[in-house]
C-alpha cells in the first residue's frame, strides 16, 4: 500500500468510528440508557438460576411448568449474556432483542465467531416482541423500561413463564426469589413467575 493511502485510510476509519459512537449516543439518548454488558458474576448467577428453574420444572410431574426455553433477552445489548447462556446450556433456544444498531451488529459478529446455532439476535423494539412464545424473559433494563415492560409481560406471557430481571425489580410483581451477586455492586437478580 502506498504511503499516500495511509491518511485516507485513517480518515475513513475515524469517520466510521465517529459514526458508530454517534449512533450509540443517539440510541442511548432515545432509550434513556446506554447498552451495558452484564458482569461475569451476574452472567454466572443468571445461568445458575436458570438451571435451578429447569431442574424444578423437570421435577414437577403432575402440573409441569412452562419450559425454560425459549429464553428471550429483552434489550440484548452487546450479546454477552445471551451467548453466556448458550455456552452454558447448548439446548436452550435464545432470542436477543436489541434496537441499537452498533451493539446489535457487534452481537451478530460474536455469534458468527462461535458455534451458537441456538441463538438469534433480532434488531427491533423490545416492546413489540410477541412474549407469548417465551418460556423465560431475561432483562437488564432501567426502571423506566421495566415500568413500560410490566403491562406487556402481564398481558402476553403464558402463566408459569418466568422473568429474570437484573438490577431493577418489576413494579408490582412479587419475586419468588432475589439473588444478590458477589460483584462490586452487590447486584440483585429478581426471579418472577407469571401467575
Amino acid at each position: 500500500m502506498p504511503a499516500s493511502a495511509y491518511p485516507i485510510l485513517t480518515a475513513v476509519l475515524l469517520i466510521l468510528l465517529l459514526t458508530a459512537v454517534a449512533a450509540i449516543v443517539y440510541r442511548s439518548w432515545r432509550n434513556g440508557i446506554s447498552p451495558m454488558p452484564a458482569s461475569a458474576s451476574v452472567r454466572q448467577a443468571v445461568v445458575r438460576e436458570l438451571r435451578e428453574l429447569e431442574r424444578a420444572a423437570a421435577l414437577e410431574r403432575e402440573a409441569p411448568r412452562v419450559p425454560i426455553s425459549p429464553i428471550v433477552e429483552a434489550g440484548a445489548g452487546w450479546g454477552t449474556l445471551a451467548l453466556a447462556l448458550a455456552k452454558a446450556h447448548p439446548s436452550w433456544r435464545i432470542v436477543g432483542i436489541e434496537n441499537s444498531l452498533v451493539p446489535w451488529l457487534f452481537s451478530r459478529l460474536l455469534l458468527r465467531w462461535g458455534a451458537y446455532s441456538q441463538v438469534q439476535f433480532l434488531r427491533g423494539d423490545l416492546y413489540a416482541f410477541p412474549y407469548e412464545t417465551a418460556g423465560t424473559v431475561v432483562c437488564y433494563l432501567y426502571p423506566g423500561a421495566m415500568q413500560r415492560l410490566d403491562p406487556l409481560l402481564r398481558a402476553r406471557l403464558t402463566p408459569g413463564a418466568r422473568v429474570i430481571s437484573i438490577c431493577f425489580a418489576l413494579p408490582g410483581w412479587r419475586p419468588m426469589k432475589v439473588v444478590t451477586c458477589r460483584d462490586l455492586y452487590r447486584t440483585k437478580i429478581y426471579i418472577y413467575e407469571k401467575d
